[in-house]
């Protein structure tokens, strides 16, 4: 009697720093509650590395996670204990199901929520599934055994976390719906809405969707800072945001960074504002214990804050200040740039500790919130993605140009998913995955190009 054969799946697999073999490997039939995909897209999210505000990480946990992963072996704390599949921004469809489920069927086209949750601990009971304890998430090494993520030609995945795509959603949008849903989760938790004024921290791929959702929900004014002034360029010129202000850059390291995840967070205190008057002849006294240089990086900030605002005319500050960058000065400039009685959003997670100006957000009522991950939120950023913006026919919510030399970035907000679909700049097939996490590791393509969102894909898909 011959051995049974099983059917294989092709597989971008981590084995360790910079070594990423695309290897065969036995796929099984899925298991009860469990449906297999044929991965057609996955996004890479590496290029935040390349433009972020202060030298801080954007969303170290996942995004920049897989350079970190590929470049180090570990991120973090989590270091890398067995051969791993990296990604988790991915979208397929449907090519067998287990008994029992039923909500899908074979050849449906489903986004995949990387995140697999207990579904019985308090958290998930109350609809918070993205703080249970017991998440494990496709190519983290949080946890072990590793949860393998999307880079595969086909894979297993629980049902209850495969949504379906809709008509007219090309797989590699729908792949876009996980960073998507990190925006979503963080404007309802700042309670985002129409006529908000919005400032924006790093213009990643995060930080550009923070300025396309915005846009969405009929925002009155959308700005950005950040250091890279092609990246502003970018924001601005594709109708991003509506005004932009980039900032000195941090002084170079002369350590070399270590292997750590936090190792581009240094807390780089932006430069002063230059200003036009005369140079004063007094010089302060080089701060030198570590509370005087926590208050002149502090001073330095609200500096720079204010240089912000006032190139922006915008000297009361702004309604929600999302920031996606993670720094402690870009944390801290967010805070002197909120309106009083504002938000501070955090999204970026690159500094362990920061030292805040905490007096100035209590006496003003600026709310300092965080977010982590998502939770619920596939649904709606799926049909976000299929649908255009309904400010785009309103008057009222158009946001105020004023730079009428740009002509085009412009006054009517284009449909998310148009702004969303200009995020994918870069395109490999799965067996130059290599190639791909070479480049993010560089930060910019061989002709010296922006790299923002970086698709990973299926020949099916025209890779």
């Amino acid at each position: 009697m011959s051995p049974v054969t099983l059917p294989s799946t092709t597989a971008a697999i981590l084995y360790g720093p910079r070594d990423i073999r695309v290897e065969e490997r036995n796929l099984w039939p899925p298991s009860s509650g469990h449906a297999q995909v044929k991965v057609m897209s996955t996004g890479l999210c590496g290029s935040d590395r390349m433009f972020l505000p202060f030298a801080g990480s954007e969303r170290v946990s996942s995004f920049f996670a897989l350079v970190h992963y590929y470049s180090h072996g570990r991120n973090g704390d989590f270091a890398v204990r067995a051969p791993l599949v990296l990604g988790h921004e991915a979208a397929g469809y449907v090519t067998a199901v287990a008994p029992g489920v039923t909500h899908l069927k074979v050849g449906q086209r489903v986004a995949i929520e990387a995140g697999i949750s207990c579904r019985s601990c308090k958290h998930c009971d109350s609809g918070r599934y993205n703080l249970c304890k017991g998440m494990r998430f496709c190519s983290s090494a949080a946890r072990f055994p590793h949860v393998d993520g999307t880079l595969q030609t086909k894979m297993n995945h629980p049902a209850f976390v495969l949504h379906p795509i809709p008509d007219g959603v090309s797989f590699e949008l729908a792949s876009l719906a996980e960073p998507l849903s990190v925006l979503l989760h963080a404007s309802r938790r700042a309670e985002l809405r129409a006529n908000q004024s919005i400032m924006v921290f790093g213009v990643g791929a995060i930080g550009l969707l923070a300025c396309a959702l915005a846009k969405h929900r009929g925002a009155s004014r959308v700005v950005a800072i950040d250091i890279n002034q092609a990246r502003l360029d970018f924001a601005k010129r594709e109708g991003f945001a509506d005004e932009v202000f980039c900032l000195p850059p941090p002084p170079s390291s002369s350590s070399a960074p270590s292997s750590h995840s936090h190792s581009h967070s240094h807390s780089h205190a932006p430069p002063p504002p230059k200003t036009n008057g005369a140079s004063h002849s007094t010089t302060k006294p080089t701060p030198t214990t570590p509370k005087e240089m926590s208050d002149e990086q502090l001073r330095m900030a609200k500096e720079s804050a204010a240089a912000a605002l006032s190139a922006f005319s915008s000297s009361e500050g702004y309604d929600i200040v999302f920031e996606c960058t993670g720094a402690e000065s870009a944390i801290q400039m967010s805070i002197f740039c909120a309106t009083t009685g504002g938000r501070v959003m955090l999204i970026g997670m690159g500094t362990r500790a920061a030292y805040l100006p905490l007096s100035t957000a209590a006496l003003r009522e600026v709310d300092i919130l965080g977010s982590f991950r998502y939770a619920n939120t596939y649904p709606e950023a799926l049909e976000l993605l299929s649908m255009p913006s309904p400010s785009s026919s309103s008057d009222s919510t158009s946001s105020p140009s004023s730079n009428s030399e740009q002509p085009t970035s412009p006054s009517i907000p284009l449909p998310l998913p148009v702004l969303a679909a200009k995020l994918v700049t870069h395109r490999f097939k799965l067996e130059d995955t290599k190639k791909a996490f070479e480049m993010l590791a560089k930060g910019t393509d061989e002709a010296g190009g922006l790299v923002l969102k970086v698709m990973v894909g299926s020949q099916d898909e025209g890779y």
